[in-house]
């Protein structure tokens, strides 16, 4: 019903604005009329290829949650209907998810990651005793607060050990970056599946991407996560053991979501304090059936065999038989994205003017590129700091590296299959010359590379650069 011009559903909520929006429904600020105080209101939505929005998801969601009571787990207080439409009320979190916050600020260090993750694994462990599996564990269902406080949402499509409601066959339910291998294969989800999807989230949290890029080739992701070993981040630093002790191939081989809240706990001391920005889902969750005529539709993949031939092959196609330098151009476009936010960071810390902004995390962060009102030599030297660091990137995390390309780049550069095609071939990449100009927001410079047979080259590049955010990206080769 409305009230002067106001939505109150179920007599009782006075909607507000709607702050979020996922894959099964939008969120909204809501006001509890008898209660007096702000509730979040999510209005439940159509699961892909379903005729009628799912309440049998919203009332698993409401049940389960209601089974826990912990500080990190978002409540739920309601389930409600209101002119043909259903709705769960939810305790409101005033924050960001962990998904936007990372998108937003970039990569966290170790010891900035460490008590966040902690939170969300001790709220599933408390899941976990309660015979819950959570199944869609990821960075953006969880909410962090101004305080650094984590809270644990969306158990829509989390099982209890009693409820056989989800064991449909052919279904693989959850967000592709963040599936555990058995169930990207199409077995049932378990503890250990929820185990692994932490790790996949600490991963994104240190990388500032996915562990798997999901978006051009998802069968080709969901071929790697089964049949290839992990990533592993080389400055993981003192996480490193949770990663391979969580996104391990094996569940047997995981450690229990116990031991990952007790290794972290080391590292609660420190605070990151987000400043609060809605956001919308990044990486939604995916339900995704082996039906044909489905177009989102990905049969779970074969532990014991490989895909079609479809998926993504080692060797090039004949069509890509053609001089490389069009790939040394990309990896060159490459390069200055990484040198442009390098630069980024050291005009940050050049820029000590006293109106300058405060960074909404700590110093030990990643920093900011300059803004357009700080000086021209600043913004030089912070595109030329970024290519050094993207040249130095582009040899050691290639994953990183291509994400410092628009997505139109990416896909001119030959997705990231041509792009890793090139740089998995050079040793090193040293960048001379290197001359930026803030106005065009190009930087040209010569690069030396190392090849892996021992030969070396020598180039001049020309790259085009966009901001992005607080960032750059890399939109072209000029040269």
């Amino acid at each position: 019903m409305t009230t002067d011009g106001r939505r109150v559903v179920a007599g009782r909520y006075d909607l507000a604005r709607e702050i979020g929006r996922g894959g099964m429904g939008a969120v909204w600020l809501g006001r509890d009329t008898v209660l007096g105080r702000d509730v979040a209101m999510k209005r439940i939505g159509l699961m892909p290829g379903a005729p009628s929005p799912d309440l049998e998801r919203a009332e698993r969601e409401a049940r389960l949650a209601a089974r826990l009571n912990h500080p990190h787990v978002v409540a739920v207080f309601d389930l409600v209907e209101d002119d043909d439409e259903t709705w769960l009320v939810m305790e409101y979190v005033e924050g960001i998810t962990l998904s936007a916050f990372v998108h937003r600020d970039g990569a966290l260090t170790p010891d900035e990651a460490a008590p966040l993750v902690r939170q969300a694994a001790d709220a599933l462990a408390a899941a976990h005793h309660a015979g819950i599996v959570h199944r869609d564990v990821k960075p953006s269902n969880m909410l962090v607060t101004p305080d650094g406080e984590v809270k644990l949402t969306d158990f829509g499509i989390a099982r209890a050990e009693a409820d056989a409601s989800l064991t449909r066959t052919g279904l693989v339910t959850g967000s592709p970056a963040y599936l555990a291998p058995e169930v990207a294969s199409g077995s049932t989800a378990t503890e250990a599946s929820d185990v692994w999807s932490l790790g996949a989230t600490l991963f994104h949290l240190l990388a500032g991407h996915p562990p798997y890029d999901v978006n051009d080739n998802l069968m080709g992701a969901l071929y790697r996560i089964v049949h290839e070993e992990p990533p592993r981040l080389p400055n993981a630093d003192w996480l490193a053991p949770v990663l391979e002790h969580t996104m391990s191939r094996q569940p047997g081989d995981r450690w229990s979501m116990d031991q990952v809240r007790d290794f972290l706990a080391r590292a609660d001391d420190v605070t990151v304090h987000p400043a609060p920005v809605g956001a919308l889902d990044e990486d939604g969750t995916r339900v995704m059936f082996a039906t044909p005529s489905d177009p989102v539709a990905v049969p779970p993949v074969p532990l014991d065999r490989p895909l079609l031939p479809a998926a993504p092959a080692p060797a090039p196609t004949p069509r890509r038989r053609r001089s490389p330098w069009p790939l040394v151009a990309v990896v060159a476009v490459v390069l200055a994205v990484a040198l442009i936010v390098a630069a980024a960071l050291i005009a940050m810390r050049n820029d000590s003017s006293p109106t300058a902004s405060p960074p909404s995390r700590s110093a030990s962060g990643p920093s900011s590129v300059p803004s357009s009102g700080s000086s021209t030599g600043a913004q030089a030297a912070a595109m030329r700091d970024f290519l050094t660091t993207y040249l130095s990137t582009a040899t050691s995390d290639r994953q990183a590296a291509f994400a410092m390309l628009t997505k139109p780049y990416q896909t001119a550069s030959g997705g990231f299959s041509g792009y890793d095609g090139f740089w998995r071939t050079i040793t090193s990449a040293t960048p001379t010359d290197v001359i930026a100009d803030p106005s065009a927001l190009t930087v040209s410079y010569s690069v030396a590379y190392t090849k892996t047979d021992g030969q070396h080259t020598t180039e001049r590049h020309t790259l085009q650069l966009v901001r992005s955010g607080s960032s750059y990206l890399i939109s072209d080769q000029l040269s």
